[in-house]
């Protein structure tokens, strides 16, 4: 069973090199900008703290991840111009954890497959907890920016 978790945290790592690279190529599209960028899942925030991620953000502020995307770590002041920014930061570290989810999925669906169905539930976990997690997190942040960008860019327009 060790052997099932560390080739799942080893595939993670590697899946999320795979989310940048095929989010770097997308992220020219039209279909990025128009659609991939504004993927919301869940709006509901009662979901959210119902699926965990409120305790899950506060691992993430409290460890080693924290340095892993030092783009996302925000000042206490911050102007509307560099919110935008960190928007189009967030919207790439969702989309990086989303690619990342189903390459992943892939090699799951293959344990599957192959009648190795405790492995592919550990692959699971792990996949949930690396990539489905931190991009719904991403989600969930990008709802608040936006709640306050929306009276900002309607002042402007």
């Amino acid at each position: 069973m060790v052997k099932y978790f560390t080739f799942s945290l080893s595939i993670a790592f590697i899946s999320w090199m795979v989310g940048m690279v095929i989010n770097a190529f997308l992220s020219k599209t039209t279909f990025y900008q128009e659609r991939l960028s504004k993927l919301n899942f869940i709006q509901n925030e009662h979901i959210n703290r119902w699926l965990g991620l409120t305790p899950f953000k506060w691992i993430i502020m409290h460890s080693f991840f924290k340095f892993f995307n030092p783009k996302l770590s925000i000042k206490k002041r911050i102007l509307a111009k560099e919110l935008n920014e960190y928007r189009i930061e967030m919207t790439t570290a969702e989309l990086n954890h989303l690619f990342a989810f189903s390459f992943m999925s892939v090699f799951m669906f293959i344990k599957i497959i192959q009648g190795l169905y405790l492995f592919a539930l550990i692959m699971l976990l792990v996949n949930v907890l690396m990539n489905l997690y931190p991009s719904l997190l991403q989600q969930q942040n990008k709802r608040r920016i936006d709640r306050y960008l929306e009276p900002l860019n309607r002042r402007s327009a």
